[in-house]
Order: structure tokens, then C-alpha cells, then sequence
């Protein structure tokens, strides 16, 4: 109660996201040991590696269900001449269930949360795939996907911007 007797306002309690990951699989991928086709020696390149990461997300038809995919194209190629050695392509999804969070923010949060919990498990597949291939293991550094889903933002505004006409 309040000093002049009214009752005080209870503050109302915020609804948690909730996030069940229901399932998880590979896509598709595909591993090819560009060093070994060629018949080089390991000994005369310096591996050189680059990493491209891209998202997908859609609802699903069942209420409250989503898909989202990670696409990792990992790439190695010798310093010294540019030659391909490896490429590592891997579309890795997850069919999430999620409640309580706002419809203005499902977007964001399918881009990054549900993408974060993926990404343990596209690390030690990469990390595996490119062991088996021959390769030293490749331990991808942590993704920052809020930073990615900012970037992706900045490109499609840019991207708009440049298709509308100037008045």
C-alpha cells in the first residue's frame, strides 16, 4: 500500500523467451581434398584459410516452429600461389521451438540465438571433416552472430538505397 492507501502496482512479470531445440542435421555437405586430386606433396604449400558464414531462417507450418540453417564454406589455399587445397561446404540446420518472444524480434533472434546454439556442433564437424581429409583439424573461431546479423542490416539497406530512384 502506498501512503494515501491505494494499493501499490505490481509491476507485471516479462514473459522469458523459451527456446527447445527439437532437432538438428546436416544438409548437405561436401568435402573436397583439392591437394590430394592434384597429387602435391604437403610439404610445398603454407595453408592459407578463409571462412564465409551465412543464415536462413523460415517458420515452419506447425505453430511456434522455425528452421534456420548455417552455411560454412571453409576454404584453404597455399600463400605463396593461391592454389586451392581444400573447400569444406556445410549447410547445418536446426528446427527450433520458441515462445514468449515478440513478433518484432523473432527475426533477430532466429539469426543469432538460434544460430549460436548450432555452432558447437558445426565446429567439431569441420574440425573432424578436416582431420579426416588429411588436413590439419581446423578449429573455427568463435562466429559473433550478432555482429553478422548488424552487417547483413547495413547491406540490405545499402542495397535498397541504391536501387531507389532519386527523386
Amino acid at each position: 500500500m502506498t501512503e494515501n492507501g491505494t494499493p501499490t502496482p505490481q509491476p507485471q512479470p516479462q514473459i522469458q523467451p523459451k527456446m527447445q531445440v527439437l532437432a538438428q542435421f546436416v544438409r548437405d555437405m561436401s568435402f573436397e581434398n583439392i591437394l590430394a586430386q592434384k597429387g602435391l606433396n604437403s610439404g610445398e604449400v603454407t595453408p592459407e584459410m578463409t571462412v564465409q558464414v551465412s543464415l536462413d531462417a523460415r517458420k515452419r507450418p506447425v505453430e511456434g516452429q522455425y528452421e534456420v540453417t548455417a552455411k560454412f564454406k571453409v576454404a584453404s589455399n597455399n600463400k605463396a600461389d593461391g592454389a586451392a587445397l581444400f573447400l569444406l561446404e556445410l549447410d547445418y540446420g536446426g528446427i527450433f521451438a520458441i515462445e514468449g518472444v515478440p513478433n518484432d524480434q523473432i527475426h533477430p533472434y532466429l539469426l543469432i540465438e538460434c544460430p549460436r546454439m548450432l555452432f558447437p556442433f558445426i565446429r567439431r564437424i569441420v574440425f573432424d571433416v578436416t582431420r579426416d581429409g588429411g588436413f590439419p583439424p581446423v578449429n573455427l573461431d568463435t562466429v559473433d552472430f550478432l555482429a553478422l546479423y548488424r552487417n547483413e542490416l547495413v547491406r540490405r539497406a545499402e542495397a535498397q538505397k541504391a536501387q531507389s530512384p532519386i527523386v
